[in-house]
């Protein structure tokens, strides 16, 4: 029996850590809002929340340009708040937070944290434009396919901000290419 059940074990792990990367990856593509839970809403909005306030405090260390350390900052107080209500409303719901970032998100900030001055600025609103580009995304199938009417009430409420964060993230890494294209 106990050989039976160590490979029965090891295939379960395996299969879960194959499921845990492609829910990772669901925010990278078109999410169907029909097909969105709030378990998965709350897993895939905490754990990017978790992220943009990680980065970000590394980006308020790091950053050499100022709109970059503006930008950090407002993710880092938006992002604060958008968290403790998120998880206020999980844990009334019964449904659990990811109690940390992605693996997506470490290695960004793995890449990041290996990166100085205007490299890291460029890296670190690549980042942002592209989180919040998904984010945005998910967001919006929140509010059109959650059954969960407060986790839906809720992404509604946080949605414009999020909006405002990735207008402000492609403005900037905008005027980072344009600031590169001038140098040359």
């Amino acid at each position: 029996m106990r050989r039976i059940l160590v490979p029965a074990l090891t295939l379960g792990l395996v299969l879960l850590a194959a499921g845990s990367r492609a829910e990772e990856k669901k925010v990278e593509r078109k999410i169907d809002p029909k097909n969105l839970t709030p378990q998965v809403f709350v897993m895939e909005a905490s754990a990017g929340g978790l992220a943009e306030v990680n980065l970000s405090r590394l980006a308020m260390e790091r950053a050499t340009r100022p709109e970059v350390k503006m930008f950090a900052h407002h993710m880092v107080e938006d992002h604060t708040k958008a968290n403790t209500e998120l998880l206020k409303l999980a844990d009334a719901k019964m449904l659990k937070a990811s109690p940390h970032m992605d693996a997506m998100h470490e290695k960004m900030f793995e890449k990041l944290s290996a990166l100085k001055g205007a490299d890291f600025d460029r890296e670190y609103m690549k980042g942002m434009v592209m989180d919040h580009d998904d984010t945005v995304a998910l967001f919006e199938a929140a509010t059109k396919g959650l059954e969960d009417k407060d986790l839906q009430g809720w992404a509604g409420k946080t949605l414009p901000t999020l909006k405002e964060h990735q207008a402000m993230a492609h403005k900037i890494a905008g005027n980072d290419a344009k600031e590169k294209g001038a140098e040359r």
